[in-house]
């Protein structure tokens, strides 16, 4: 009976299934990219670290330390790495990039692609410099060309095309340049003071237990500040954190889902109010409301089971694009494949919500009386809830909170996320539920026949207000809140080039250096914005409890993050407050009568590190045991372009410390940008200089590349939206024609009839796409507040243009659809009618 009954309407249903594929495509191409991400990065987890074993720390490793990491293999390789601003003395470009000198046949694992592929032997050989491609694209500069590091001028030999474990992205910001750890000496750069990263790798025989290898070395690794990565430690980490992109991927892809559910609700009512005569002549010839029930709801989980099916071969063709997309994210080569588990989720996922969200309609059937055949409008047995409504309905809220958590793993998560879509659908809902109440209670009786009738089918039978408002405003609600996150993030960098402000920073500069350097700056009309002296160190105890016990000890290191114990901290000394500084509690940085410092440390550090007023840091400063005492706290602004600490200390403290000082300036244009790096380079070539300007290039580029896969997730969602639309029209397609030969047996024309069919979509989507973009503002502004602490205005120009566009493209697929409105003999209908 279910397959004999629709037939008359699966041409109707056929885009309910586009919506439901459209939403299990987005999500099963999103989980397939995920699950394979996850396999290449396990394949290849040792081209990812490029050796089984990496050592790392910011001075030279203890020299007693030496000869036992002699003993762990006899295959190992050495670097120092430091930025450093390097020279293409043929084309007079100047850029900072990152110097790395290797020793040793580093790296062990992994396609070290580089042009000519003889340049990798002669490179090992100590013959010449090998080049990132995107610096020598930058100046056009090419192999056998010379570049300056320091005082060393080397021949390129070779442009590295990719390096094992660095992403296209990471050569974009940090370029590099390797030169022969032999020669690292004669560039002069390694001086007291200067910031150089030490690593040492290591390749042991196949089968090692590393972590078994090293674990005794873990006390004085840690004695020592030394880091240590392998390929078990490193596969953990890239994979957590392509994770964390996927689902949250993978929760946008499932709005889109959600939102072809919603469509599904409200196609099915539509179609559920058709059949009601139909229902009523099945029950006088003796079927059950339980029959006629199953009846429909194995038509709609048919059609939910082909859109599901659907749904996942174009998720397999989505997940094959999506490495093209991120390519430039990726520390691997993702290999694509179908991913079983990937599709069976979807398939499952997709089909159990359509069918519930079908059920809550369908519901109604149970209880139609045969009296409707012989009372048309007969109401009252559908008009009672049904008691079975709840249930359903706890059902689907309990499914799309398992679903949360299955792709988070987290019920915080999981319940953050179900309380976000709640709010965002009940605001919508309610938007929709009060537009619809307001223009029937204030109707404008005095407007213009063809706007009086347009707003009347808002509130008409077989409206779509709430539905289309729901469906497109939640599309739009996404598309406007990333491009408003992106421009506030865009802000915090682009205040580097407006007015007055710093855009040049010059750092490395050491003591004896400073008169020089400012002199320079001064020569050339450059103004010195600000002058800071900064010492490195690390936090060795809190309260005296090492940060070796806080690590191991999870009641006393529990709530304090990782990055607090075991990073470099950079301070400065003073004793007043800059610009973007305010105190918040305690008193400014000074020194006690017994000469013990008292430190100031900000906000959010004081409250991360779960430090009070009075507690006591031990730091190691190159070596040297340094106690402080908290004694205050401050409110920092860190989108300000000047330098920011996390610890500020007194005067009289830190003077005699080894120590780096850094010169903001700004230039007024490229040219004498370029004219004092060229200067730098040849007066003190261990100063870097970091040009703001490019940052905000960087940035903006990074930011474009993420929010095109946004836009693009995004986009399923308003295509949702727009496949509710049209199947909602096509459904009810049979009330508007009848609406609509009523009105010309009364005299109306084509076009009148078309403006009020214009003038109902229209108003839709204008207002779906202005409450997305309310939505949007909202969480835009609480974003900016508590998450970035920064400024917020946004620009409305761009979002007005989106809910025009919106509400155009809107009115034009309602118009498409109702075309059989205007075509349709009035004759038909009346005797239909008749």
């Amino acid at each position: 009976m279910a397959w004999r009954d629709s037939r008359r309407g699966r041409g109707r249903l056929l885009l309910f299934v586009a919506g439901v594929a459209l939403g299990i495509a987005a999500l099963v191409g999103i989980n397939s990219f995920g699950d394979n991400l996850a396999r290449s990065i396990n394949e290849q987890a040792r081209e990812l670290v490029g050796a089984d074993l990496v050592l790392s720390s910011n001075q030279p490793f203890d020299s007693t330390l030496v000869p036992a990491l002699r003993r762990l293999s006899p295959v190992q390789a050495q670097e120092r790495a430091f930025g450093s601003l390097v020279q293409f003395p043929r084309v007079q470009g100047v850029r900072l990039a990152q110097v790395r000198g290797i020793t040793g046949g580093f790296p062990y694992y992994g396609d070290w692609d580089v042009q000519p592929r003889a340049a990798v032997a002669a490179f090992r050989a100590g013959c010449g410099a090998l080049v990132d491609d995107v610096l020598l694209s930058q100046f056009g500069a090419r192999v056998g060309d010379s570049v300056r590091v320091g005082r060393l001028s080397l021949l390129i030999i070779g442009k590295v095309l990719h390096t094992p474990g660095q992403s296209g992205l990471g050569s974009a910001v940090a370029p590099t340049v390797f030169v022969p750890g032999a020669q690292v000496a004669a560039t002069g750069l390694v001086q007291r003071g200067s910031r150089v990263q030490y690593r040492q790798y290591f390749r042991f025989a196949p089968g090692t237990d590393v972590a078994a290898l090293i674990k005794p070395f873990e006390t004085r690794f840690d004695r020592a500040n030394i880091d240590t990565d392998t390929v078990a430690s490193r596969q953990q980490r890239t994979g957590r954190a392509f994770h964390d992109l996927t689902r949250y991927l993978s929760l946008v892809a499932f709005v889109a889902l959600l939102l072809g559910c919603v469509g599904v609700a409200s196609t099915v009512s539509l179609y559920v109010r058709e059949k009601l005569a139909a229902v009523a002549v099945l029950r006088c010839l003796g079927a059950s409301g339980r029959q006629a029930l199953l009846i429909y709801l194995i038509q709609t989980a048919g059609l939910g089971l082909l859109g599901a099916l659907i749904g996942a071969a174009l998720g397999a063709g989505v997940q094959a694009v999506l490495p093209r997309v991120l390519g430039d994210f990726l520390p691997v080569a993702v290999r694509v494949g179908v991913s079983w588990p990937a599709i069976a989720t979807g398939v499952g996922a997709g089909l159990g919500l359509a069918v519930l969200f079908a059920l809550l309609p369908l519901l109604s059937i149970r209880r139609v009386a045969p009296l409707r055949v012989l009372r048309a409008a007969f109401e009252a047995d559908t008009a009672a809830p049904d008691p079975l409504r709840g249930l359903v309905l706890g059902v689907l809220a309990l499914g799309i909170l398992g679903f949360a958590y299955l792709q988070t793993h987290e019920w915080k998560l999981a319940l953050g996320f179900g309380a976000g879509l709640a709010a965002a659908l009940g605001a919508l809902a309610g938007l929709g539920w009060a537009l619809t109440w307001a223009v029937r209670r204030y109707f404008p009786g005095g407007w213009g026949y063809v706007w009086r009738q347009g707003l009347a089918n808002l509130y008409r039978p077989q409206n779509q207000t709430l539905t289309l408002i729901i469906s497109i405003g939640l599309g739009t609600f996404l598309l406007a809140t990333l491009y408003l996150t992106q421009g506030l993030l865009l802000s915090r960098v682009a205040t580097a080039d407006a007015g007055k402000q710093p855009n040049l920073v010059l750092y490395d500069i050491q003591p004896e250096q400073r008169a020089g350097v400012e002199a320079l700056l001064t020569q050339r009309g450059l103004p010195i914005v600000q002058r800071v002296p900064i010492v490195t160190m690390r936090l060795s105890a809190i309260n005296r409890r090492t940060v070796t016990e806080l690590k191991r000890d999870t009641a006393g290191g529990k709530g304090i993050p990782a990055w607090i114990l075991s990073r470099e901290y950079r301070v400065t000394y003073r004793d007043t407050l800059s610009p973007s500084e305010k105190l918040t509690a305690g008193t400014l940085p000074r020194r006690g009568p017994d000469g013990t410092p008292y430190v100031s440390v900000d906000n959010s550090y004081f409250e991360r590190a779960k430090l009070k007023l009075g507690d006591t840091l031990t730091f190691n400063v190159q070596g040297a045991p340094l106690v402080a005492i908290v004694g205050g706290t401050r409110e920092v602004d860190w989108s300000r372009v000047q330098t920011n600490f996390l610890v500020l200390f007194p005067k009289g403290v830190l003077e005699g410390a080894p120590q780096f000082h850094v010169i903001l300036t700004r230039t007024p244009n490229t040219a004498a940008l370029g004219a004092v790096q060229q200067a730098l380079v040849r007066q003190f070539p261990n100063v870097s200089a970091l040009d703001l300007g490019l940052i905000l290039q960087t940035v903006d580029d990074i930011l474009s590349k993420i929010s095109f896969v946004v836009r693009f997730m995004a986009g399923f969602s308003i295509a949702t939206g727009l496949l509710v639309l049209a199947s909602s029209v096509v459904v009810s397609r049979y009330q508007r024609v009848r609406e609509s030969v009523l009105l010309r047996t009364l005299g109306a024309s084509r076009r009148q009839i078309l403006r009020i069919t214009l003038v109902e979509y229209a108003l839709l989507g204008l207002l779906a796409s202005l409450a997305g973009i309310m939505l949007s503002v909202l969480a835009a502004w609480a974003l900016a507040v508590w998450v970035f602490d920064s400024p917020y205005t946004p620009n409305l120009l761009p979002l007005l243009v989106l809910a025009g566009g919106v509400a155009g493209l809107t009115a034009a697929i309602g118009l498409f659809n109702s075309r059989d409105v205007l075509t349709r003999p009035p004759l038909e209908v009346l005797r239909a009618e008749g």
